[in-house]
């Protein structure tokens, strides 16, 4: 019988798929990075609240890399999985990848990793289920997450201390 106060990865990863549209475009004609950023965001809080189990807010964007430019009509999938958790706050990462609508290869376009921290009722961060590791991917996914962390950390300090 498996432990209802543990989560594993797959049972709080999201996905989110979305058609981009004339209004999404920039004016190069691609979508705008912001777009992009804010379906990012959107997927994060989706699996960061499943594993949590109560709301969750965005602390930080880490790592926003735009691979290749986004286009109106394309088929945009958003994957997103846990990488770490403490005792409040999880690394989320999102993988993006769009595929035209003329049957083209999927490519990736993004990935990003977003901080985000559970939120009680009283507005203060609140304690997590701890993050069932199942796989030696997962483990190492988490042994970097904590890594990312504790640079965060060390970033936040005065003069970098």
């Amino acid at each position: 019988m498996s432990d209802p106060n543990v989560c594993t990865v797959s049972q709080s990863r999201a996905s989110v798929v979305r058609l981009m549209v004339p209004s999404d475009a920039n004016f190069m004609g691609s979508v705008f990075g912001g777009v992009v950023l804010s379906e990012i965001d959107r997927v994060a809080f989706i699996t960061a609240n499943r594993h949590a189990k109560q709301p969750c807010v965005t602390a930080s964007f880490d790592r926003v890399d735009f691979l290749a430019p986004v286009h109106v009509s394309d088929v945009v999938d958003f994957d997103a999985m846990l990488t770490w958790v403490g005792r409040s706050s999880m690394e989320v990462w999102i993988r993006v990848r769009a595929e035209g609508l003329s049957g083209s290869p999927s490519r990736p376009v993004a990935q990003a990793y977003v901080t985000m921290v559970a939120v009680g009722p009283e507005g203060r961060p609140a304690a997590v289920p701890p993050l069932q590791l199942e796989s030696a991917e997962e483990r190492a996914r988490f042994a970097a997450g904590q890594r990312r962390m504790d640079e965060r950390r060390r970033s936040r300090r005065p003069n970098g201390e």
